[in-house]
């Protein structure tokens, strides 16, 4: 298999996922001009447009692109009514196919109720989508959900293996990474994240593509028993992990 992040918006990706024979799945066709324009250059046949949440800036595409391309939307069954040209519902342990490509459907509600993440596995190479609920060293804004529903979600996610490849929705990693070392400042593979991530942007590049292990060891999100963060935030060493995810989230909304 092959993904191909493509760019959209002000830090919007979409991405094709482009099996050996060359059929495609579009994951959240942001806006359809850039879409449009890699899949000339691509030359692929486009079977299927898999969305992982509602969010305009996710779907913009929707409508334009699978009218052109003929192509099924999936969506979570729970945004049948929000999520434009919605053709295909799925929820936890559903699979779609493209081409010789399968991915099992993940529902991981709390940035939105419906978000869904797409997890393909092929010749040992594994990949994960994940909308605006994991991000590379982040999480998405509770919008819809709750701690407690983002905690057992992104638990869900981390419970993938270790070397599954995470694309996410947004170019927020050299963000996400600042907060990081703000709240675990002696963290060392946070510090080499930071690095990579500025080499990567300054050459132009995407930061998407981070492994499952990589989060475990630099994303706050996946470490709300850190000691460290919870001092630096003033969480108490006793409070349970949706809570701690809580406050994490709420020092993350307001840092600048």
């Amino acid at each position: 298999m092959r993904i191909v992040p493509i760019p959209c918006l002000k830090d919007n990706y979409a991405y094709l996922l482009v099996t050996t024979g060359g059929d495609t799945a579009i994951v959240d066709a942001s806006e359809a001009a850039p879409v449009r324009d890699a899949l000339g250059r691509e030359g692929v046949h486009v079977r299927a447009i898999w969305s992982t949440h509602h969010h305009w800036d996710h779907v913009g595409g929707n409508l334009e692109l699978s009218k052109e391309l003929g192509a099924e939307v999936v969506g979570h069954s729970s945004d049948r009514d929000r999520l434009p040209g919605l053709t295909h519902g799925v929820d936890t342990g559903d699979v779609v196919r493209v081409g010789d490509l399968e991915a099992r459907c993940i529902h991981i509600p709390g940035h939105t109720l419906g978000a869904v993440a797409y997890f393909v596995e092929q010749g040992g190479e594994r990949a994960v989508f994940t909308g605006d609920t994991l991000f590379a060293a982040g999480c998405g804004r509770l919008f819809e959900g709750t701690p407690a529903q983002m905690h057992a979600s992104l638990s869900s996610l981390v419970a993938l293996p270790g070397d599954t490849r995470v694309y996410c929705g947004h170019e927020y990693t050299e963000n996400n990474l600042r907060f990081a070392a703000h709240v675990e400042p002696s963290n060392e593979d946070v510090r080499r994240a930071r690095d990579r991530a500025a080499t990567l942007r300054a050459e132009g590049k995407p930061t998407v593509g981070t492994t499952l292990d990589e989060e475990r060891r630099t994303n706050p999100f996946l470490r709300v028993r850190s000691p460290e963060i919870r001092t630096t935030l003033g969480i108490p060493a006793d409070a349970d992990d949706a809570t701690a995810l809580g406050a994490i989230r709420a020092a993350k909304d307001s840092f600048r």
